[in-house]
């Protein structure tokens, strides 16, 4: 959407930045009665939101998993809804945050749908849980073989949205690099791939296409020679 940033409370004469609360309402007395303060609307999807797992973590305390996966799932996916890689017109990077939020929604809904969950399925949860607020991914090596496919359709499904960022972030733009369209479109084909194959990639794989979907993202916003030629050997890699 294309919003003015920069509000100003009717009420109070309160100035903020929605880019940076998410929000309408006044921070200070709380009216939701506010005007646009800048002259342009600037293209903006991310809503500033902090990925809540407490009751995930107090139901792993005290409950059954299946209670914690489901608390879990449905923090993630509140939080990715609410996430978009647009702020103040600037694309952001394709971070970890994002991505570990994705993966643990994809496992904790795979956990809470299980008839029985293997031990180093419930480390892998908890570490997920332990981090996922602070964008901390696990390591490759440390995801369990049963979950292999969970985490290269997470990772899949946050590189379409990235990717369907971009191009709505370019279609707002008037300088477009040339090869932009193009490289999308390859990029597009590799996560149709992934996502047929329901995540059974390689978890190198998973790594490389999270990879060229950042080296993407740089050329766009360049319009670098070298990021172009750094995102074609990437594509060309899977």
């Amino acid at each position: 959407m294309e919003i003015r940033g920069k509000r100003e409370c009717t009420e109070c004469g309160t100035r903020w930045s929605y880019y940076e609360t998410g929000s309408v309402t006044c921070p200070n007395c709380g009216s939701i009665r506010s005007v646009g303060t800048a002259d342009e609307r600037t293209y903006h999807t991310d809503v500033a939101s902090a990925l809540d797992l407490d009751d995930a973590r107090r139901q792993a305390a005290d409950g059954t998993l299946a209670e914690a996966a489901e608390a879990a799932a449905s923090a993630a996916n509140e939080y990715v809804r609410e996430r978009g890689f647009v702020s103040g017109g600037d694309l952001r990077d394709l971070d970890d945050a994002y991505l570990t939020a994705r993966e643990l929604g994809y496992v904790a809904s795979e956990l809470e749908r299980a008839l029985s969950v293997d031990d180093d399925e419930e480390y892998y949860f908890l570490a997920l849980l332990r981090g996922a607020d602070d964008g901390e991914r696990p390591d490759e090596r440390d995801v369990p073989g049963s979950l292999a496919d969970v985490r290269g359709l997470a990772y899949a499904t946050a590189v379409g949205e990235y990717r369907r960022e971009i191009r709505s972030w370019l279609d707002t733009r008037d300088d477009e690099p040339e090869n932009a369209r193009a490289l999308l479109e390859t990029l597009g084909d590799h996560v149709k791939r992934v996502q047929a194959l329901d995540g059974d990639v390689s978890l190198d794989t998973s790594e490389r296409v999270v990879a060229a979907a950042r080296a993407v993202g740089d050329y766009v916003r360049s319009g670098a020679e070298e990021d172009a030629a750094r995102s074609r050997a990437l594509l060309d890699d899977l």
